[in-house]
């Protein structure tokens, strides 16, 4: 059986829980990090040396990192949907999925949500929120431009691209902060939170990680 690794309000674990809740992949979900801690047990740095979640373990095999784990998932369990055979195609959405994670989440996650939702109000460095916030809204106008006339990032299906990009939502419409006109950013928001596995893995209430640093 798959074993999964990590808090439920991670950001990065949401990605791999809801892919797997999508899949329907029959797994077991180890708490870690946060407050269940065990990251620095050497147990754990054994399966990740960097002390991070998500890990999986499937049957003996390791792997870290959310997208490495998104891709590994859909190569093994996915549908020709989810990993066609085709490099051509998988490109379609690598490219997304490698975008989020280099251009939208460092602006969200770490300008935004971080210095902006989980830094104490004393300490919030708001020349650089203010950045994120603007970063943020000219990142989000281009997937409006982006997402008119498609259901989904990639056309009418879910895919990675999905999976990526679309995690962020939740905690975007969310936070006290200004955003742009985005209505078919909107639209995909809707119809991904009718999907039972975004509803489970990816709408989970992040009160308690205001102005809290740690992890």
């Amino acid at each position: 059986m798959l074993k999964i690794w990590g808090r439920r309000n991670s950001f990065n674990v949401q990605k791999v829980m809801w892919l797997v809740g999508e899949l329907g992949i029959v797994h077991e979900h180890i708490p870690a990090g946060g407050d269940f801690g065990s990251l620095d047990r050497p147990e754990f740095l054994a399966l990740n040396p960097h002390g991070r979640v998500p890990i999986i373990d499937d049957a003996g095999t390791i792997v870290w990192e959310s997208h490495t784990i998104l891709r590994y998932l859909a190569a093994r369990f996915g549908t020709a949907g989810f990993w066609p055979d085709d490099a051509g195609e998988r490109s379609l959405f690598e490219r997304w999925m490698d975008w989020s994670q280099t251009a939208l989440q460092p602006a969200f996650l770490t300008d935004v949500f971080w210095g902006f939702y989980r830094t104490p109000e004393t300490q919030r460095d708001w020349p650089r929120i203010r950045r994120g916030i603007e970063d943020c809204s000219a990142y989000f106008r281009l997937l409006d431009r982006w997402l008119e006339g498609r259901r989904h990032m990639l056309g009418d299906d879910l895919s990675l691209a999905d999976i990526a990009v679309g995690t962020t939502l939740y905690r975007y419409f969310n936070l006290d902060i200004s955003r742009p006109e985005i209505p078919y950013v909107r639209a995909w928001y809707e119809r991904l939170e009718a999907r039972a596995p975004y509803r489970d893995h990816v709408m989970i209430p992040f009160d308690d990680l205001r102005g809290r640093l740690a992890f």
